[in-house]
C-alpha cells in the first residue's frame, strides 16, 4: 500500500509566561528561573482538508491566570488561511483551560475527544484544587453541552481519523490525554501537547509537576517515541524551542507560527 499524501503542520504560539524550573519538572529548585512557556495551537492541512488542534484560552483567561496574551489563536489561523467558523474537525487533546478556550468561535467544528478524558474532568477528581485547578468549569459544561448536541466525536484509544492523521490516549498529565500522529514529507510526526511539556520532560526523564499518573506519563514518552519516525519529530506541548528549531512559513509568520513538517535545527 502507498503511504497517505502528506499533512503540512503547523505551531501557532499565542501567549507565553515566565517560569520557575520547579514549576516545570517535579523535584526542581524552586529558586531556580527557567524556559519560559509558550502556548500553542496546531494546524494539520493536506489540500482543502484541514484539522485544528486545541483551540488555546482567550484574553479573559489569560487575566485571570496572569499569561500574557500575545494573539488569538483565531488570528493565527487567519494568518494560514484557516476561517474558524469554516472548520470542521477539532481535535482536543485535553480539556485544561489553555487546550479547549474559543471552542466557541469554532461553530461548525466537531470535537474529537478521548472518553477517558470526559469522564475524569467530570468525576469525583473535580472535587480537589489540585487536580481541577487547570480545568475552567464552565467550559467543562459547555463542552457537555456540546456533546449532547452531538458534536463531540469520542475515541477510546487510538483511532485513525483520516489516512495518515491518528489519535493516542497516552494519559499520564490528565487520564484523558491524547497524542496526534501525522504522516508527513518527513515522516511520521507526533505532536505530543502535553505529554512532553518540555523536550526535557521526555528526555531527561523529568516529570512535569501537574500530573495525574506519574507512571502513566513515563509509559507516554515511550509510546511517543514509537509512534514517531525519529525522536526529533515529537513536538513538545510548551516548548519556546519549538519557535527556534523550526522556520516560519513567511517573512509575516515570523515569530508567530512555525511548520512542523521539516527538519528541525540543531
Amino acid at each position: 500500500m502507498s503511504d497517505p499524501a502528506p499533512f503540512e503542520v503547523y505551531a501557532i504560539r499565542y501567549a507565553t509566561v515566565a517560569r520557575r524550573a520547579a514549576e516545570n519538572f517535579i523535584g526542581g529548585d524552586p529558586h531556580e528561573s527557567a524556559a519560559r512557556m509558550d502556548y500553542f495551537v496546531w494546524l494539520a492541512r493536506r489540500g482543502a482538508q484541514s484539522f485544528v488542534i486545541d483551540t488555546g484560552f482567550n484574553q479573559a483567561a489569560a487575566r485571570r491566570r496572569q499569561r500574557e496574551f500575545l494573539r488569538s489563536p483565531v488570528e493565527g489561523l487567519q494568518l494560514l488561511g484557516i476561517d474558524a467558523a469554516r472548520v470542521q474537525d477539532v481535535i482536543i487533546t485535553h480539556l485544561h483551560y489553555d487546550h479547549i478556550g474559543n471552542f466557541d468561535l469554532f461553530p461548525g467544528a466537531r470535537f474529537h475527544l478521548q472518553d477517558r478524558e470526559m469522564a475524569y474532568a467530570t468525576g469525583r477528581y473535580m472535587a480537589s484544587e489540585f487536580f481541577s485547578y487547570a480545568y475552567e468549569v464552565e467550559e467543562i459544561i459547555a463542552m457537555v453541552r456540546n456533546v449532547y448536541a452531538g458534536r463531540v466525536q469520542f475515541h477510546r484509544g487510538d483511532a485513525e481519523l483520516t489516512p495518515g492523521l491518528s489519535v493516542h490516549h497516552v494519559g499520564g498529565h490528565t487520564k484523558g490525554l491524547q497524542v496526534v500522529r501525522l504522516w508527513t514529507r518527513v515522516g511520521w510526526l507526533v505532536l505530543a501537547s502535553d505529554a512532553s511539556h518540555y523536550a526535557a520532560n521526555m528526555l531527561a526523564e523529568r516529570p512535569f509537576p501537574v500530573v495525574a499518573d506519574v507512571t502513566q506519563m513515563f509509559d507516554g514518552w515511550g509510546r511517543l517515541r514509537e509512534l514517531a519516525s525519529d525522536p526529533r519529530y515529537i513536538v513538545p506541548g510548551h516548548d519556546p524551542l519549538v519557535m527556534q528549531r523550526y522556520g516560519a512559513p513567511s517573512a509575516a509568520l515570523e515569530g508567530i507560527a512555525v511548520r512542523l513538517d521539516a527538519e528541525p535545527r540543531a
